[in-house]
């Protein structure tokens, strides 16, 4: 299980997390819903050992993780698709996949895992000679996802995965969420699209400006009417 207890994050002056508590249990799907800036990316850049919280841990396993440098996060089992993509864009696809392995030195199971990816995201296989840049906003995201994939986690944390996507991309995002979930891998997944988060989610945590206002799980909050109000459209 991930547990983060009373963490407490900063930028210069500012209060990004205000001592929020959260647990990921093994094998399930947890999303953080919330608008713009009430600090659901900072979450997973605290977990992931990209920002150093002020107060609070973060364990893992009954490991603490709070003080460890990213590589040794992501060679413990946890890795992060951050939001934006951030794929080489000069690089293959194939090239964008070997470098989400660079922890590993299993070659055999780094091969396996690709082939993973390719069943997972059969159009990484049609381009897999082709340059990250070249491919399509969803096609990015696929590779993006998948790269993370390569670490071989057992937590994986997908930040925004559906932002500035088609509706039918959409949907199929949260169809390869289920299924990543389904073959052993936990999820936590910051979104802004609410009503799609929280029907995937086994349980959900509600964020506003640094702190959590709102748990439950995912059918709880989608039939909550503070969630319905604020964050489903009314």
């Amino acid at each position: 299980m991930l547990k983060i207890s009373d963490l407490h994050v900063y930028y210069g002056g500012i209060h990004a997390l205000k001592g929020i508590s959260l647990d990921v249990p093994t094998g399930k799907i947890v999303t953080l819903i919330g608008a713009n800036g009430a600090g659901k990316s900072s979450t997973l850049r605290a977990i992931s050992g990209l920002i150093k919280n002020k107060k609070g841990t973060i364990t893992y396993n009954d490991r603490d993780i709070t003080t460890l440098d990213p590589v040794e996060i992501v060679k413990g089992g946890i890795v992060m698709a951050p939001e934006g993509r951030r794929i080489f864009p000069h690089l293959s696809v194939a090239e964008n996949l070997y470098l989400g392995a660079f922890s590993r030195s299993d070659k055999d199971g780094i091969e396996r895992d690709k082939e993973w990816v390719f069943d997972l995201f059969p159009r990484m296989r049609e381009r897999q000679n082709q340059k990250g840049g070249t491919l399509s906003g969803g096609e990015q995201q696929m590779l993006a996802v998948g790269r993370a994939l390569m670490s071989a986690p057992d937590v994986v944390m997908l930040d925004e995965p559906s932002l500035g996507l088609a509706p039918l991309l959409v949907k199929d995002v949260f169809e390869i969420i289920k299924v990543i979930n389904a073959q052993g891998k936990t999820v936590v997944l910051v979104e802004q699209n609410a009503f799609a988060a929280l029907k995937v989610a086994h349980y959900a945590y509600v964020l506003e400006t640094g702190a959590i206002v709102l748990q439950g799980t995912g059918e709880e909050l989608l039939n909550d009417e503070r969630v319905i109000q604020a964050y489903l459209g009314g």
